[in-house]
Parts: C-alpha cells; sequence; structure tokens
C-alpha cells in the first residue's frame, strides 16, 4: 500500500512539474527591410531580405500553370543572389524573396532600388550584379556594355505594369487627359493648368517625376515625348527623384501637383490620390490586357547563363520567381503576364540551363 502511494505521489509531481513550465513560441518571420518613409507609402529604398526565423514549408506548394520548368525545393538551395534596378519592379522582387525563405531558402538575396538603368549599368558594366530588375527592355548600348564583360543578357519578363498618371484627391478639376494634354502637363510648353485647358485653374503646374536613372522615366519619355526628354527635363516647377515615396508625398501635397509612378505605388496610396483616365481609358487589368491603357508596360529580370549554370542559386530564384509570380503579383498591386508570356520566360530558362 506504501509502494502504491509513494508510486501516485511521483507520477504527481511530475504532472505538476509540466503544468508550471512555460512554452517558447515560435518567433514570427523577420525580415530586414530599408527604411520606410512616413504611412501610407512603402519604401523603394535598397534592402537586404535577410532569412526568416520561421521554421520552412515542409515542402515547396504547385505553381500554378503555366510551368515548364523544374520543380525547386527552396529547402535545398543555399547561396547568396545580388540583385539591383527598377524600384517599380522592387515591391515584386522583394515578395518573391520573402517567399523563397518563406519556403526554405536558406542563403540571402540583396534587392537593391537605384532604377533600371542604374541596375543595367552594375549587372552589364561593373558585373557586380547576378541579376538586373527593370521596367524597360534592355537597350542595345548596354546589351554592348555586357558583351564586353563577357555577359549575355538573358530576358525573363515577368508581369506588366500600368504606369499611373496621378493627382491628389483634392484636386477636383482633371480626370481625363489625352497622350498630347500629357506632353504639355510634364513639358515645357505649359507652366499653368489653365495653358493645358483655359477652364482649369490660372495655377502653376507642379511637377513630380523619376530620375533619369528610372525605366518609368525612359518609358514615359518614350511615349509621352517621342524619345525626346529635354522638354520633360526643362518644364518648370520640376522634382526628380529615384525614390517613388518622394513623388507620392510631393503630389500629396497640393492639390495642383501631379506626377507618375508604377501603379502598385498608387494602389498603396489610392485613398489619398486620383488616377487619371489617358483618352478615356483607366488603368485597370482589363484595359492592360487588352492595351487599350496608353501606358502599361513589361516588367523583367535579367540574368546570364553562365551566372545561373555557376551559381545554382541564382537559377533556382529565377526558376521559383517564374514558377510563383502569378500567384502574388496582383497582390503586390501589377498585372500578371499572360500564360504564353510567362511560358516563354520559363523557355529561356530552359534554354539558359543547358
Amino acid at each position: 500500500m506504501r509502494r502504491t502511494l509513494f508510486v501516485l505521489f511521483i507520477l504527481v509531481a511530475l504532472v505538476a512539474s509540466a503544468c508550471g513550465q512555460k512554452t517558447t513560441p515560435t518567433p514570427a518571420p523577420v525580415v530586414t527591410e530599408a527604411p520606410k518613409a512616413a504611412e501610407p507609402t512603402k519604401s523603394p529604398e535598397a534592402t537586404k531580405v535577410s532569412e526568416p526565423t520561421k521554421a520552412p514549408a515542409a515542402a515547396p506548394l504547385t505553381p500554378a500553370q503555366p510551368q515548364l520548368l523544374p520543380e525547386v525545393n527552396p529547402l535545398e538551395v543555399s547561396g547568396n543572389v545580388v540583385t539591383a534596378g527598377s524600384s517599380t519592379v522592387y515591391p515584386l522582387a522583394e515578395r518573391m524573396a520573402e517567399r523563397f525563405y518563406d519556403e526554405g531558402f536558406k542563403g540571402q538575396i540583396t534587392i537593391d532600388s537605384i532604377g533600371s538603368g542604374a541596375g543595367f549599368e552594375r549587372f552589364c558594366k561593373t558585373g557586380e550584379t547576378d541579376v538586373a530588375n527593370a521596367s524597360r527592355a534592355i537597350k542595345d548600348s548596354e546589351k554592348e556594355a555586357c558583351a564586353a564583360i563577357g555577359r549575355t543578357p538573358v530576358e525573363f519578363r515577368v508581369g506588366t505594369d500600368a504606369l499611373a498618371v496621378v493627382v491628389s484627391q483634392q484636386n477636383d478639376f482633371v480626370t481625363d487627359v489625352t497622350v498630347e494634354e500629357l506632353a504639355m502637363i510634364f513639358g515645357n510648353t505649359a507652366v499653368k493648368w489653365s495653358d493645358v485647358r483655359p477652364e482649369w485653374p490660372n495655377e502653376n503646374i507642379l511637377r513630380f517625376i523619376p530620375g533619369t536613372d528610372s525605366g518609368t522615366f525612359d518609358y514615359f519619355v518614350e511615349h509621352v515625348f517621342a524619345k525626346d526628354k529635354e522638354p520633360h527635363l526643362t518644364a518648370a516647377n520640376t522634382q526628380l527623384s529615384e525614390d517613388d515615396n518622394v513623388l507620392v508625398q510631393g503630389v500629396l501635397g497640393s492639390p495642383y501637383a501631379v506626377g507618375y509612378f508604377g501603379y502598385a505605388y498608387y494602389a498603396e496610396n489610392a485613398g489619398a490620390l486620383k488616377a487619371l483616365s489617358i483618352n478615356g481609358v483607366a488603368p485597370t487589368a482589363e484595359s492592360v490586357e487588352d492595351n487599350s491603357y496608353a501606358l502599361a508596360r513589361p516588367l523583367f529580370l535579367y540574368s546570364d547563363a553562365k551566372i545561373m549554370q555557376e551559381k545554382p542559386q541564382v537559377a533556382a530564384y529565377i526558376n521559383f520567381f517564374l514558377s510563383y509570380v502569378n500567384e502574388e503579383i496582383v497582390d503586390v498591386g501589377y498585372f500578371p503576364a499572360s500564360d504564353a508570356v510567362l511560358a516563354a520566360a520559363q523557355e529561356a530558362w530552359l534554354a539558359a540551363m543547358q
């Protein structure tokens, strides 16, 4: 009897001890981001997306169609990936890097937001990066610079952006413009809004535009100014910045301000900003897909076959990006590439790896 009571006493003590222990919760993912501007905007500055502490998924998810690529298991990938370029592609690249980490990638992905032109310079002239992010196609001069250091750019289209022309919600007189009026609004032939349309206010146009290294700037100049940047750069009351958040804040500062940048930055601030229709067409998924919106443009990654073959982590990152981008891109604020376009990008990956 005493032996039985002694055993029961020991069991009760063990249970009480276990109940008194504290459990340590699993820490949330830790992602190192660039310093952020004042809300509600999101910083496009350079960042290193660090490996999170969250336990990775047991196995990679099955990507949406089309899928021509071999499956990548991020749990089996390590090493560093260095990317730089477009501030427009930056939010999408950041999202894909975070997902790559979430599913088990053990290395580090560096994403520098410096503009498409500066990104191609790092990729093609100095050879510092593995991937160039771009909101325009690579130029012939940039291809020549790549060739000079033994690189042959491989293009991967990853989505579509609608360049948004925006004013503050306080602006109650502009809702729709023509491409010709855009050339006046952002050019040196008009100083006041009334110079564009007599019924508009006799107030100075305050212009906020991307810097000249930006693919957004290049695209706008090509499509609105027929590639002549001089009228754009010599317009009065014009502020340039490579930081899209600076442009957002500038436009928010006055009902007479106007600017343009990638659609994702408009979407983040849609409660305070108003996107203008162009030739009667607003930027929507439908107008971008059918090309009826005048300022829709492709988004790209660029790499090199030798880099991809010598650095398996770079090939795996691009493979993962192409496999899952259409599951993330709408939430980021852009528009998915068509199945045909995405299949072509995947075929380019396969060709580069042969």
